[in-house]
């Protein structure tokens, strides 16, 4: 599972652009902060109230008083700029945020996504992802493509939304979607995977590019 969340990171870091404000959901979207590509420069934002994230410290190294949204330790690179959470949410309500790369428990085929609350169970409140997918300009959706065999690429979602219509690119260990008026178009194809195998774990019909390429790991 490592290796999968990793992969998924990986490819992710590459849609990232020179000069891009980028927002990290908490989980699997926090390793893409790992593997941004040198030659380029971003800022890391964290709605907690601060843009200039970096890695995660290693064991011991942890300073108590930073930590990023999800309440994981975390560094900070020198030209941090530390502000108050209403700052922090004017930033992402005022379309500040170029890119925000959240998890999902669900995404539909029309870009609608649930991510926040599975009824039944506790949760600590919804955070700001609610914010983020209407005030970020692009949405990234970093995944594992199901859960426990069950899938998470639907029709419809059947958890409560977070949002509506807001999906733009679905990131999976198995292939790279893009959301579009049509459905979802598989625009990239891991090769450890075929298109049927794929489809078999989606739970809407896909839409293959013509243009379609190798998943992008390098």
């Amino acid at each position: 599972m490592a290796d999968i969340k990793e992969r998924i990171a990986r490819r992710t870091a590459k849609e990232l652009r020179d000069g891009e404000l980028v927002n990290l959901g908490i989980g699997l979207p926090t390793m893409v902060g790992s593997f941004v590509p040198e030659d380029i420069i971003i800022t890391l934002h964290s709605e907690n109230g601060f843009a200039g994230l970096d890695s995660v410290p290693e064991p011991g190294e942890e300073d108590v008083d930073i930590i990023n949204s999800g309440g994981q330790y975390v560094t900070v690179l020198p030209r941090v700029n530390y502000f108050d959470t209403a700052t922090s949410f004017g930033i992402v309500r005022g379309g500040h945020v170029d890119v925000t790369v959240l998890g999902a428990m669900q995404v539909a085929e029309n870009g609608d996504l649930a991510n926040w609350i599975i009824p039944g169970k506790k949760v600590a409140g919804m955070g700001g992802a609610m914010d983020l997918v209407v005030g970020a300009r692009e949405v990234i959706i970093a995944m594992t493509h199901t859960q426990k065999g069950n899938h998470k690429i639907l029709k419809e979602c059947t958890l409560p939304l977070t949002a509506e219509k807001c999906v733009d690119m679905i990131i999976t260990e198995m292939a790279v979607m893009k959301v579009t008026d049509k459905g979802i178009e598989v625009i990239e194809l891991h090769p450890d995977f075929t298109k049927e195998e794929v489809q078999e774990a989606t739970g809407c019909e896909l839409i293959w590019s013509p243009d379609l390429k190798p998943y992008q790991e390098d």
